[in-house]
Parts: C-alpha cells; sequence; structure tokens
C-alpha cells in the first residue's frame, strides 16, 4: 500500500492510481513525518515538499532522508518557486539519496514505476560554480560543497563484532562493477589484509580531506568504527549480530542503545533468520530491519545477496543485478533471499 502526504499539490495526488494506506494533508515539521512514517510500513510514499516546514533549509531534508526510506519516496516539487529550478539544491537532494523527484506532475507514475538509481540524477552534481542561484541559502551551498558529489555509504557496528570490515570489503566488491570505488577504513587498519589496492587506512580527523580528495571515485564504503564524522556519510548502515548473546551483552552495557538507532537502517548480519524470526526481533526490539544478510563467505561472489541490498539503496537497478545473479543462481530471482 502507498502513502501520501500532500499539501499545496494533494489534488494532484488525489487522482492518482494508487491505493493509499495513509495519508497527511498540510505542512509538517519534519520531526512530526518521522513519527508518523519513521515506522510505518509503506510500498511507496509521494509527498508533496510543500508539506515540508521549511523546506529550503537542506537540514531539515537531510534529517528527514537519514529516517526515512528515501528509496521509496516520490518528491513532488514545487514548479512555482525558483528552488526547483536550482542547481544546488537538485544537487543536495542528489546527495542526501533523494533521487526520485520532479515539477512535473506527468512524472509521478512513471517514478513509481521505474524509480532512479544514483546513476539517472547523477548529472545533476555537475555544478559550475558561476551558476549559482542566489535565492539558495548557504546553508544549502555549504552541503552541496562538503558532500563534492559522492556517494558514502558508511558501515557500523551496533553489536560487537558484527562484521562491519568484511561486509564493507563485500559490498565494494559488488559495486566495483558499477562505479568507481574506494574503501575506507576509520583509525585501524583490519582491511589491509584483505591485499586491495583501493583500500584507504586514515584518522578520523583525515576523513573530510579524503573525501575530497579522490575525485575520481563515484562511491566510497567506510568502515566507521567509532568515527565522529559520520554526518559526512550519505547513508549509514548499522549492522547486528541477532545473536541471544550478543543482544544481552550490548544491552546491559547500553540499555538505551535501541532507542540511538531507531528509524536507522538495520542490517542484520553472520546469522540468517526467517521472516518469523526478524517479526520477533522486530518487536522485540522495537526496530525495523532494513535488511537480513545473514551468513556470507568472503571467497564466493555474493552478488545475490548484496545485490537485492544496493537496489533497495537505489545504487543499482534489479535488472542489471538480475543478469548478474542468473549466471551464478540459475536464473533465480535476487529476492529469493526474503524467501528463506
Amino acid at each position: 500500500m502507498d502513502t501520501v502526504i500532500g499539501n499545496k499539490y494533494l489534488d494532484i495526488f488525489n487522482n492518482l492510481d494508487i491505493e493509499v494506506s495513509k495519508k497527511m494533508e498540510g505542512e509538517y515539521e519534519v520531526d512530526e513525518i518521522i513519527n508518523s512514517f519513521g515506522n510505518f510500513f509503506f510500498n511507496r510514499m509521494f509527498l508533496d515538499i510543500t508539506s515540508i516546514k521549511n523546506y529550503k533549509d537542506i537540514s531539515n531534508l537531510k534529517k528527514l532522508s537519514m529516517n526515512i526510506d528515501m528509496s521509496k519516496v516520490i518528491l513532488l516539487l514545487d514548479k512555482e518557486d525558483a528552488i526547483s529550478k536550482s542547481d544546488v539544491f537538485l544537487s543536495n537532494l542528489v546527495s542526501m539519496g533523494i533521487y526520485n523527484f520532479t515539477s512535473d506532475s506527468n512524472n509521478l507514475m512513471y517514478l513509481y514505476n521505474n524509480p532512479n538509481i544514483y546513476r539517472d540524477v547523477a548529472h545533476y552534481q555537475d555544478i559550475d560554480n558561476n551558476k549559482i542561484d542566489n535565492n539558495v541559502s548557504e546553508t544549502a551551498i555549504s552541503y552541496m560543497f562538503t558532500s563534492k558529489k559522492k556517494i558514502v555509504l558508511g558501515i557500523k557496528n551496533v553489536t560487537d563484532h558484527a562484521g562491519a570490515t568484511t561486509f564493507s570489503y563485500l559490498i565494494k566488491k559488488v559495486v566495483d562493477s558499477y562505479y568507481s570505488t574506494m574503501i575506507i577504513e576509520i583509525d585501524r587498519r583490519d582491511l589491509t589484509f584483505f591485499n586491495d589496492n583501493n583500500v584507504l587506512s586514515i584518522r578520523d580527523d583525515e576523513f573530510k580531506d579524503v573525501l575530497n580528495k579522490y575525485n575520481e571515485v563515484d562511491l566510497f564504503v567506510v568502515d566507521l568504527n567509532k568515527s565522529k564524522n559520520d554526518n559526512l556519510c550519505t547513508a549509514i548502515l548499522y549492522l547486528i549480530e541477532p545473536s541471544m548473546f550478543k543482544l544481552n551483552k550490548l544491552s546491559s552495557i547500553n540499555p538505551s542503545i535501541f532507542n540511538e538507532v531507531r528509524n536507522k537502517k538495520i542490517v542484520l548480519n553472520k546469522i540468517l533468520l526467517d521472516s518469523k524470526d526478524i517479526n520477533n526481533f522486530e518487536n522485540e526490539s522495537n526496530l525495523k530491519v532494513f535488511y537480513n544478510v545473514g551468513s556470507i563467505c568472503d571467497r564466493e561472489n555474493n552478488t545475490d545477496i548484496f545485490g537485492p541490498l544496493l537496489v533497495k539503496l537505489g545504487y543499482i537497478k534489479d535488472d542489471i543485478v538480475n543478469e548478474v545473479v542468473g549466471e551464478h543462481t540459475n536464473k533465480k530471482s535476487i529476492f529469493d533471499i526474503f524467501k528463506k
């Protein structure tokens, strides 16, 4: 079922051929939208940008992108507002992982059926510095030049030794086929043992400078460890090893940990759970699972495991992954993993 948040363009949404399970009408603070939909399951969301109070402050949209799965959101821009044509503003949307946006209502259902991935909107980030719209806020401009036209995917352990290092390396091996990729490790040197030339071990205080230095890199995969600069990431996956021992130990050390990661992209790693086990985990922890990886082998081709995750993040398209996976799985669907 689909959801709708409409204000100025609510009538357009009302005329779409969709089944709506939840609708909000009017203008809302970002926190109100997050509280209403952060843990609410939906297939797609049609979001009228005028429904977001102070949407021209890019920090509000960034907050929304960090707490809502933006791969499911179709953002209708205000065609009567110059910001909808602003190169910097549109570049900011892409930098935050918001790839499905339009100011033409005729494009809404096309994006519904054919969602964009990064490559479809990367051209919005080719900005001529001399053409910056003076109406765009200083906050937006500052964020634009911090992001430097890159995807920065952070990986962080929630439970001890949840596998962020190996996970980062295996993700990188899959996306290498689609992007110029580099893997970064913060304040440790474990990744060097994979003998990959595109691995960089750096100090946390070097993180921003490194992102700016490697202009030829499209996508960074970052093993964050205890980095204090995770705000530089365009998305972060939070790894949990869902064993009873690990979860009980974590809860005893940090009783508020589940509140801290609520509405984040939670990935279950190392132990493969079936749908019933995942539902139990979500009910007990009050968390929503973004993806279930399970057990993996670093000697194998793992496109069948990580392909659907990258599709869900909006980095690659499922038809491309299906073709690659078919060579290794006798043409099985990449989404068979969800049927285990």
